[in-house]
Order: structure tokens, then C-alpha cells, then sequence
């Protein structure tokens, strides 16, 4: 029944997936964060930074990004991030891309959280002597992140399904392997059906989890 899988790397497409997944959702935390902070922030050109960055961000279609970061920055400026194999660049570039793009909404995410936290926190904070940076650290964050894990879980599932893209500068990811089998073989509809299973494992698990962790951290207000 599933003779059609033989000879493909199935698991390696998915584990590629996985990685893919997994640093452009650290990556995209990181920097999410430092924009969620730089809108929140006192000085007027990093609030200018950070709300320029997400309104352009967002309204740029992933593929747009992720080609400009083979096309652009590799072979035309040849930014290669530290490797010389073709695999390894178009790898990096594809998390580089997954992580500016999905930033953006990790950034609005963060800031959504940020909003329900109650200002007089973040004022007593502030007249106990501590700076703004130690408030966001110490008494902002922690509570904006509790709130922020629905919303955090909704980009982390959109992340993996768009990790499908960077099958545009050849990536051998899911997608790739798809495109490739149903070229080879004729099998459309039980490869479609075994790759939209692949992804349902890799996002549904997530989604419960997460739930589940975000009633439990929920702040009670």
C-alpha cells in the first residue's frame, strides 16, 4: 500500500522540518521580543523602528522574503553565514527568512500580553527606582508572557506550515520531497494525504500542549 514511499527520506524531510521549526521559533522569540519592547519603548526612534519593521514585515508575502535572502543577500551580495556548501547557506538563509518574517507577529503576540498588564505595575516599578529595561525584564514580561502563549501558539503553528516555502531556494524540507515524489510517482492523492498527515503530527501535539500550558500560566486578573 505505501510501496510508493520506498526509496524517499520521509522522516529526514520532516526531521529537516522539525529544525527548521525549532530555530526560527528561538530566533523569532528573540527578536519578537526586542520589537515587542521597542514599541512599548520611551524613545521615539526605536518606537518608529519597531512599528516601521512589523507594518513592512507583514505585508510582505513569505516567498517575497525568503527568495530575497537566496537571490539577494547570497548571490548577490554573497552573505553565505559562514559555510561554503549550498545546502548548509540555503538552510541558514531559509531560518534567516522564517525569523524576519514570523518576528513580526511574535512581536504583536508579545505586545498584546504587554497590554494586559496593569499600568500601575509597571509606575510602582518605576517609583521604587528601577529603569525601564529592569521594569520589562523583572515585572512587564514575565506576566506578558503568560498571557501571550494562545496567541505565541497560533504564530508557532503558522511557523511550521510556512516552513513549506523554503522549498523555493531548495531546502530539503516536506514540501520539497512532495514535489519531488509527486513528480515520480503517480500517487497524488496518498502522498498528499501521508505529508498533510506528517504536519497534522507536528502541529496538533503542539497546539494541546500549549494549550494546556497556557490555562495553567494563565494570570488571573
Amino acid at each position: 500500500m505505501f510501496d510508493f514511499l520506498e526509496g524517499y527520506d520521509l522522516l529526514g524531510a520532516f526531521w529537516t522540518t522539525v529544525q527548521l521549526t525549532l530555530l526560527a521559533a528561538v530566533g523569532s522569540l528573540v527578536w519578537g521580543t526586542l520589537l515587542a519592547a521597542m514599541r512599548v519603548g520611551p524613545v521615539p526612534l526605536m518606537r518608529g523602528f519597531g512599528t516601521v519593521y512589523v507594518n513592512t514585515v507583514r505585508n510582505i508575502p513569505l516567498t517575497v522574503i525568503i527568495l530575497f535572502t537566496s537571490l539577494g543577500l547570497y548571490q548577490t551580495l554573497g552573505v553565505n553565514l559562514g559555510s561554503q556548501i549550498t545546502d548548509t547557506v540555503n538552510f541558514r538563509l531559509a531560518v534567516l527568512g522564517l525569523i524576519a518574517y514570523t518576528s513580526a507577529f511574535v512581536c504583536e503576540a508579545v505586545r498584546s500580553g504587554i497590554n494586559t498588564v496593569p499600568v500601575g505595575q509597571a509606575e510602582a516599578a518605576r517609583a521604587i527606582g528601577l529603569s525601564f529595561s529592569q521594569v520589562l525584564r523583572l515585572v512587564v514580561l514575565p506576566q506578558a508572557f503568560r498571557s501571550s502563549v494562545g496567541p505565541l501558539t497560533n504564530v508557532l503553528i503558522a511557523l511550521t506550515k510556512n516552513t513549506t516555502v523554503a522549498a523555493a531556494i531548495g531546502v530539503a524540507e516536506a514540501a520539497t520531497l512532495m514535489k519531488t515524489m509527486v513528480e515520480k510517482e503517480a500517487q497524488l492523492i496518498p502522498i498528499s494525504a501521508v505529508f498533510a498527515l506528517g504536519f497534522v503530527i507536528l502541529t496538533l501535539p503542539t497546539g494541546l500542549i500549549l494549550g494546556w500550558v497556557g490555562k495553567k500560566v494563565a494570570v488571573k486578573r
